[in-house]
């Protein structure tokens, strides 16, 4: 199995630790984001969705014209739009990025976040609104004639889009919950969890892999992490305290940085590895999760980059075979997860990936 990296972009640069520039819709950094992700050998980038910031599918096309490898993975959340309209958009806007584009799917882990724009479906019934969206939206991109959909959330007549996606777009998933694991199972190319134990991490795999199965599906897993890298191990954690600091600065001095799902079965499950102490098995470390009470991927890898490699590549060998990662200096530190981290992981995973299949060989050979 190869290891893919994504990394993730906003439209300006910002952080717990970096206040915001004065520019909402800043171009030249978006661009910058970019291009700085591409050079660095990153393979997509996220483009996240909120309730009161710039749509995600003009920063995405921005961040498509700036690069020409880079993949995108464009955070969509369904119930704002038709599904036959989304199905448009988003082949749309792979076309432009010429074949490079893939969707991850939030059905809203907020209830605040949700009816900002006007959404008052409670949490199990946003997730069977995504199972239906979904089968919507695959229908369309499928199907070469018309058809007619008569469902509990939507409904439609002739429905047909004359544009496809250049090719298979795949679907990420994200949620935590039974019915969004199940929802999973049945329609995602791609699970993303957030930066949990070793332990969690396995159990919320083989769920997964279970409820694929009975779609008779494989599935694929990503992680969220926020690596911190030192020279030395000693410096890596002076790193992450720095940070922790400031992080705390700016939350008394602001107040939320950034919008909160503490309502998510996600935070749920990262309170508890919080609640198992500030560094988790080698080096997952719970300082800026606990501050932002496990409202997002904000668990972080310490060490040195050997380290931070080690870490990842045993959630490797249960399954993970993504990785977004992203700093909390997200330009600088994407440039030094290029030079440090990133071809390290790729050259680990190549060794084993070898001597797994040297060892097979040898075990084919006839006595």
């Amino acid at each position: 199995m190869s290891v893919q990296f994504i990394g993730m972009i906003g439209h300006r640069e910002t952080s717990e630790i970096l206040p915001p520039g004065d520019i909402i819709f800043d171009k030249p950094v978006i661009e910058r984001f970019a291009r700085t992700h591409e050079e660095a050998g990153f393979d997509r980038i996220l483009i996240g969705y909120w309730s009161d910031q710039p749509d995600g599918f003009i920063v995405a096309a921005l961040a498509g014209q700036a690069t020409r490898r880079l993949k995108l993975l464009l955070a969509h959340r369904p119930g704002f739009v038709s599904p036959t309209l989304a199905a448009r958009k988003l082949a749309s806007l792979d076309h432009l990025v010429d074949g490079r584009l893939a969707v991850h799917v939030i059905s809203g882990g907020s209830d605040v976040e949700q009816r900002r724009d006007g959404d008052y479906e409670p949490h199990q019934q946003r997730y069977l609104r995504t199972d239906e969206y979904l089968d919507v939206v695959k229908r369309v991109w499928r199907s070469d004639t018309p058809f007619d959909h008569q469902g509990t959330f939507y409904r439609a007549e002739a429905a047909y889009s004359a544009i496809k996606p250049k090719g298979d777009l795949p679907v990420y998933f994200g949620g935590s919950s039974p019915i969004a694991q199940r929802i999973a199972g049945k329609h995602a190319d791609t699970y993303a969890l957030w930066g949990e134990s070793l332990a969690q991490a396995r159990e919320t795999i083989a769920n997964v892999r279970a409820e694929a199965a009975r779609h008779g599906r494989d599935i694929e897993f990503s992680m969220s992490f926020r690596p911190i890298l030192g020279v030395t191990e000693a410096a890596a954690w002076r790193r992450a305290e720095t940070i922790r600091t400031q992080a705390h600065e700016r939350l008394e001095r602001e107040g939320t940085v950034f919008p909160t799902k503490t309502d998510s079965e996600g935070a749920r499950r990262l309170r508890d590895t919080v609640a198992r102490g500030d560094r988790v098995d080698r080096c997952l470390w719970t300082g800026i999760a606990a501050l932002v009470g496990g409202s997002y991927n904000s668990t972080a890898l310490v060490g040195t980059p050997a380290q931070v490699a080690d870490a990842l590549l045993a959630y490797y060998e249960l399954g993970v075979t993504t990785f977004l990662i992203r700093g909390f200096s997200p330009i600088d530190d994407a440039e030094e997860y290029g030079r440090e981290l990133i071809p390290l992981v790729r050259q680990r995973v190549a060794e084993r990936e070898a001597q797994a299949q040297a060892q097979a060989q040898a075990q084919a050979q006839p006595a």
